[in-house]
C-alpha cells in the first residue's frame, strides 16, 4: 500500500475508501476487506477481499477499455490501490440480469435459474436509507437522478458490457448471472463506467457445479452463509489471470 498519511479522505464507502491526489482529476481508491449485504444490515469481513477484487477490477476495467467502453479506470499503484479519474456518480444503479436469480425471482415469482432473453436491464435510486429501490424510467426522471439522454446511453453500455462480460466470464468456466454498474459524469461531461466489477457486484456460477449452493462463486456465499467466501473470490480470480495470461 502507497502512504496516504497525506492524502484527503473524499469518501468512504461499504467497499472502499476514496482520497484525492495532487492531480485533482485523478482520486486514488483503497479497496477494503470489508463486507456488508442486505444494504449493511448484515457486516463482516472477507480476508483477502479488497487485494483480490481491485486486481479483478483492473483488469476487467482494461478489458473493457480494449473494447471501446470508457470507464474511470487508471491503473493500480499497488496491490489494493487503484487510481481513478474523478466523476460525478449518477445516482442510478444499473442492474443487468442474464439469469433469473435474488431478487428478481422473490419479486416476481420467475423461477431460479430462467434464462432471460433478452437480458433484462433494471434502474435502481442509488440510496441506502431507501434501500436502493428499483424505479421506472419515468419516475427516475421525475425525480431528475439522470436526463433521457444519460439513462439511453446507460443502457446502451451496460448491454454492451454485458455481452463482453459474458462471454470472457464463459471462457472461464463461469456463468455471469446478474450484475450492477455505476456510471459517472467526467469534468467534460462524458459519461464513464465507474465503481468496480467483482463478486461483490457480479452473481457468478461454475459452469462445472450443478449443486445450487457449490456453484455460487459471488458474494451469496457470505449473504447467504455459504462458507468458503475466501475460496471462491480467490477461484474467479485465478481464473481470469489465467485466462488473461
Amino acid at each position: 500500500m502507497s502512504d496516504i498519511s497525506d492524502r484527503q479522505q473524499l469518501y468512504e464507502g461499504k467497499a472502499k475508501i476514496v482520497y484525492t491526489t495532487d492531480d485533482p482529476e485523478v482520486l486514488l481508491a483503497y479497496y477494503k476487506d470489508d463486507a456488508t449485504a442486505f444494504n449493511a444490515q448484515k457486516r463482516g469481513t472477507i480476508k483477502g477481499k479488497g487485494e483480490i477484487n481491485n486486481t479483478m477490477s483492473g483488469h476487467l476495467f482494461k478489458l473493457l477499455e480494449a473494447a471501446g467502453v470508457p470507464t474511470h479506470y487508471i491503473d493500480t499503484p499497488s496491490p489494493n490501490e487503484m487510481r481513478i479519474k474523478r466523476v460525478k456518480i449518477v445516482p442510478v444503479e444499473v442492474i443487468v440480469r442474464n439469469i433469473a436469480a435474488g431478487s428478481l425471482c422473490k419479486q416476481t415469482g420467475i423461477p431460479l435459474g430462467t434464462v432471460l432473453q433478452p437480458p433484462l436491464v433494471e434502474f435502481c435510486y442509488k440510496n441506502d436509507q431507501l434501500g436502493d429501490p428499483l424505479l421506472t424510467r419515468d419516475r427516475l426522471l421525475v425525480m431528475n437522478l439522470a436526463t433521457p439522454e444519460q439513462l439511453k446511453s446507460m443502457e446502451d453500455l451496460s448491454r454492451q458490457i454485458d455481452q463482453i462480460l459474458s462471454d470472457f466470464f464463459s471462457e472461464c468456466g463461469i456463468t455471469l448471472v446478474d450484475f450492477k454498474l455505476e456510471f459517472g459524469i467526467t469534468s467534460d461531461g462524458q459519461l464513464i463506467l465507474a465503481d468496480e466489477i467483482s463478486p461483490d457486484t457480479c452473481r457468478l456460477w461454475d459452469q462445472a457445479e450443478t449443486d445450487p449452493n457449490l456453484r455460487v462463486m459471488d458474494k451469496d456465499r457470505f449473504r447467504n452463509d455459504l462458507g468458503n467466501v475466501e475460496s471462491a473470490y480467490q477461484q474467479v480470480l485465478a481464473r481470469i489471470l489465467s485466462r488473461l495470461g
